[in-house]
C-alpha cells in the first residue's frame, strides 16, 4: 500500500483559492486504511470546503483511484457535476491524482501527501510513478509528477538539454517538463507554469519519528 498523510487544510483552501464550485473524489483503498480518505475523509473535507463557502458540485468514493479503468467506469455516471466544477479536490495518493488527471481534464488537487515507509510500498501495471515524496504538488504540474516524470527531477520547468521532445538524459523517454506543458496547455492552466517552486524538503522523505511507532511502518518496512 501507499502510505499517505492529509494535507493542512490552509494548503488546501491557498490552492483552490479562486475556484469555488469543487468536485470532490475520495479513494476507498489505501486512504481509507490511512483515514486520509474513504467515506470519512470524503465527509470531513465536504464540511471543510463548505464551511470556507465552496459549493459542492458532487462526490464519488471509488475502491481504488490508481485503477484507470475503474476510475473511468465510475466518474462516467458524474460528468455533468464534474463539468459543472472548477476543479477536483483528490483525497488519494501522488497515483490516484496522476491516475484522476489522465482521465479528467480538469484541474485535480490533491488533499494528501504521499509518505515514504522506507520499503517497496506497491506495484501497479501503469505509467503513473510516486517517489513518496511527503509534498504533492501535482496540482501545479497537470497532474504529472516532475520528480518521476522528469529524469533530473527538476521542478522549474526543464533542463536546457532536451530535444525534439525527448530527455537528454534518456533520448526514448519524453521529456517530462514537455508533456507537464501540454498537459496545462491542454486544460487551459498555462499560467500555473510561470510559478516558481522552492527547492525539494528532502526530508519530508523519511518516516517521522511518530510514524515509525505505528504498526503501518511496523507493517511495510
Amino acid at each position: 500500500m501507499l502510505f499517505t498523510q492529509s494535507k493542512p487544510i490552509e494548503e488546501i483552501l491557498e490552492a483552490i483559492d479562486k475556484e469555488k464550485n469543487i468536485f470532490l473524489l475520495a479513494c476507498n483503498g489505501c486512504a481509507e486504511s490511512c483515514e486520509t480518505g474513504g467515506e470519512k475523509g470524503l465527509s470531513a473535507m465536504k464540511e471543510n470546503l463548505e464551511k470556507a463557502g465552496k459549493k459542492i458540485t458532487g462526490t464519488c468514493l471509488v475502491d481504488f483511484l490508481c485503477n484507470k479503468m475503474l476510475v473511468t467506469m465510475r466518474l462516467s455516471r458524474e460528468m455533468d457535476k464534474i463539468q459543472s466544477a472548477d476543479s477536483i479536490v483528490v483525497l488519494t495518493c501522488g497515483i490516484g491524482v496522476q491516475a484522476v488527471s489522465t482521465v479528467v481534464h480538469k484541474v485535480v488537487h490533491p488533499a494528501d501527501n504521499t509518505v515514504s515507509l522506507g520499503g517497496l510500498q506497491g506495484l501497479w501495471p501503469s505509467d503513473e510513478r510516486c517517489q513518496a515524496c511527503g509534498d504533492c504538488a501535482l496540482d501545479y504540474t497537470g497532474g504529472i509528477c516532475p520528480v518521476t516524470a522528469c529524469a533530473k527531477s527538476l521542478l522549474n520547468g526543464p533542463c536546457g538539454g532536451a530535444k525534439e521532445g525527448k530527455c537528454e538524459v534518456d533520448p526514448e523517454k519524453d521529456c517530462g517538463w514537455q508533456l507537464i506543458y501540454e498537459r496545462l496547455k491542454k486544460i487551459g492552466r498555462l499560467e500555473i507554469f510561470k510559478k516558481i517552486h522552492k527547492p525539494r524538503d528532502h526530508s519530508k522523505m523519511l518516516p517521522s519519528e511518530q510514524l515509525r511507532k505505528t504498526s503501518f511502518y511496523d507493517i511495510e518496512s
